[in-house]
């Protein structure tokens, strides 16, 4: 099974992708994650991509196709493949399928968490840690029973991230809007795309995830 997650910061596409690998056994192929291990590992295709980048360049489609070849053969066969962050593109669309192809594998399902952009606004600008623990609270939905003490170690410190604002927000919205624009149509085209209620209560999302992929 080879699948397409898509949404934009903050649809809760990484908890999915996550107990879909509990859950089945796949593996999430993550383009920035597979760059830095394959440039920190020093692989062939890491040095190529290391100096690109000391240039200041973006890194080429080819050296990304090289490195997805790279992590589906050292897969093996039976195990399933969530591509994140990728392909944002008409060519990178047609170069996943190539790549899938020479290994006999094709996509399966293109999955788009679907969300309402103010909703997600609200989720996202009103989240908060504790500074301790790491435990997770929000403004509206989940504030500690006694307010400003953490529930799980008692810290009185809480932090939030700086680009938890509105402004970054609505601008990595728009950006997710601009690039999977050009490849829902190719997608859509073969009847694969399926959305679900990215708002929804995070289990109610796995379920309706696991009934796309059981087909």
């Amino acid at each position: 099974m080879n699948i397409i997650l898509l949404g934009p910061p903050g649809a809760g596409k990484g908890t999915q992708a996550q107990r879909l690998v509990e859950r089945h056994g796949m593996r999430q192929l993550s383009t920035g994650d597979m760059l830095r291990a394959a440039v920190k590992a020093g692989t062939p295709v890491g040095l190529q991509a290391k100096a690109v980048m000391e240039r200041g360049e973006l890194v080429s489609d080819a050296i990304v196709s090289a490195l997805i070849g790279e992590e589906l053969d050292s897969m093996g066969p039976d195990a399933g493949a969530i591509f994140d962050g990728y392909p944002r593109t008409e060519a990178q669309a047609a170069s996943l399928d190539d790549i899938l192809a020479q290994r006999g594998r094709k996509l399966d399902h293109v999955i788009e968490l679907a969300v309402d952009e103010d909703a997600l606004v609200e989720r996202i600008t009103g989240r908060y840690t504790c500074a301790q623990c790491g435990k997770g609270y929000h403004d509206t939905f989940e504030q500690p029973k006694q307010l400003g003490v953490c529930d799980k170690c008692g810290s009185t410190e809480f932090k939030r991230r700086p680009d938890d604002n509105e402004e970054t927000v609505r601008t990595r919205m728009a950006e997710y809007r601009a690039k999977t624009a050009p490849i829902l149509p190719v997608y859509e085209a073969r009847g694969i795309v399926a959305r679900v209620n990215g708002m929804a209560e995070m289990d109610h999302v796995t379920a309706a995830i696991e009934k796309i992929i059981a087909g």
